[in-house]
């Protein structure tokens, strides 16, 4: 069982059935091209214009569409096992399915928190069965998160994590810290993640602190607590030779700090929320606290040094941190809510709207920091997603269209929460087939299963 998971198998294909993705324009790591794709019991067999189906052949209509890898996302909270009134792996995944996301890593703050190999299983297992999308499950760097002791790596690793963080909160020991590059270090693909926010300097504090966060006379959370963690954990990088990834990076000059890291040859790299590259800290104006997270929304400086950060490769990865709560934690004061947001549905189309389509991010580098580049970080290459589409590669595809518009509403989303900061708006791009191994499970823009 241990050897399975850490194969990286997911849920089964369709057998004997033949599809052919017709009419689009596909771009992947090797470029854009006018194609179509035919796929049989789940692989990809031919890559080429104006292929006639085959008979009895499915035939998934591409036309005006890019047809992609499908979307990988790095940090998803599913809040099981512990907070399933939130969200599962069930409603998780379909969330997914509909956003174009073919596999995603979920994160470990849970209850239990995920540091135990057996879990590991019990969770790619319920994955499995639900099918809709291939779930590899991160696991902390301290039993329980505490910050005290450090958990399994090699136990871990085997049951499939390559991901280790205690996301929710940073590992403030710097020694412990050390060790655990030390730790993880010699097993193939594992790296350290860090919610990067110094616990000294955020206590207390609810949002960027700046101009808002004075407006509003509510205690604040500095970009320099992102910063001097960051710093640090370069830094122990660099030494150990460990293998380090930025999770949400929210701060200017966090970016610049990695940009001198790379320099360097430190093996670091970032990723971005939607929600830090459209938004900013004005959001909470009026107190709306649907757009309360940590790290928080910064200012317009602060996107502006992100959304170049993206573009030149700074930043390799978008990743929505999805973070579904129920309706009543997120009610309330900016003080008493809850903090995060959801995404999974969302984010091609809200950084389709508010990036590419007024010029400020390629439609190209869009996708390779929504596919090939997190499937890489991540170690889900080795599971057949991020591409290249061609011939004897599983046909883990999206397709979108970028033209399409939509509203945002209840009725359009698959999680059990609704803290999505783009709900009511009306977007243009939208997913219109996912599939996961050959097997559709987004048609049309409606789930399968």
């Amino acid at each position: 069982m241990v050897e399975a998971a850490a194969a990286g198998q997911g849920s089964p294909v369709s057998v004997e059935r033949t599809l052919l993705v017709q009419g689009g324009t596909l771009v992947d790591g090797r470029g854009r091209r006018r194609s179509d794709v035919l796929i049989r019991d789940g692989m990809v067999i031919g890559v080429a214009p104006d292929i006639l189906p085959p008979g009895g052949a499915e035939v998934v209509d591409a036309g005006g569409c890019v047809v992609t890898p499908g979307f990988v996302d790095l940090q998803v909270h599913l809040r099981e096992p512990g907070g399933e009134g939130a969200e599962t792996i069930e409603s998780g995944s379909r969330a997914a399915a509909l956003g174009g996301v073919t596999a995603m890593i979920c994160m470990p703050n849970t209850s239990p928190t995920i540091d135990d190999p057996e879990l590991v299983l019990h969770l790619r297992s319920r994955a499995i069965e639900v099918g809709c999308c291939d779930v590899a499950p991160s696991a902390a760097i301290t039993v329980g998160r505490s910050g005290e002791h450090l958990v399994d790596f090699e136990g871990l690793w085997a049951a499939g994590v390559s991901l280790f963080t205690d996301d929710g909160c940073a590992v403030m020991d710097a020694d412990l810290m050390r060790r655990a590059f030390e730790g993880v270090r010699r097993l193939p693909g594992a790296y350290l993640g860090q919610h990067a926010e110094d616990a000294s300097m955020v206590e207390g504090g609810h949002l960027h602190e700046g101009e808002v966060s004075a407006q509003l006379g509510i205690k604040g959370r500095p970009a320099a607590a992102e910063e001097v963690i960051v710093a640090r954990d370069l830094a122990l990088a660099r030494s150990t030779g460990g293998r380090y990834h930025v999770l949400h990076t929210s701060s200017a000059g966090t970016v610049g700090l990695i940009t001198r890291a790379k320099s360097f040859g430190v093996r670091v790299t970032a990723e971005v929320t939607p929600q830090h590259l459209v938004l900013t800290d004005e959001a909470l104006l009026d107190g709306d606290s649907l757009f309360k997270m940590n790290p928080p929304l910064r200012s317009a400086a602060h996107r502006e040094r992100l959304r170049r950060g993206l573009r030149d490769g700074t930043i390799d990865a978008i990743a929505t941190d999805h973070a579904p709560h129920l309706a009543h934690a997120k009610r309330g004061s900016i003080e008493d809510a809850a903090p995060g947001m959801t995404g999974l549905e969302t984010t091609y189309a809200a950084l389709n709207t508010h990036l590419v389509m007024p010029g400020i991010l390629g439609e190209d580098r869009l996708l390779a920091a929504m596919s090939w580049s997190p499937a890489r970080i991540g170690g889900l290459d080795r599971m057949g997603h991020g591409g290249p589409i061609a011939p004897g590669r599983p046909a883990n595809l999206t397709v979108v269209d970028p033209a399409a518009q939509w509203k945002v509403s209840r009725d359009r989303i698959a999680s059990l929460s609704a803290n999505n900061p783009f709900r009511a708006t009306t977007l243009t791009g939208r997913v219109r087939h996912t599939l996961l191994r050959g097997t559709p499970i987004v048609s049309d823009g409606r789930l399968q299963r």
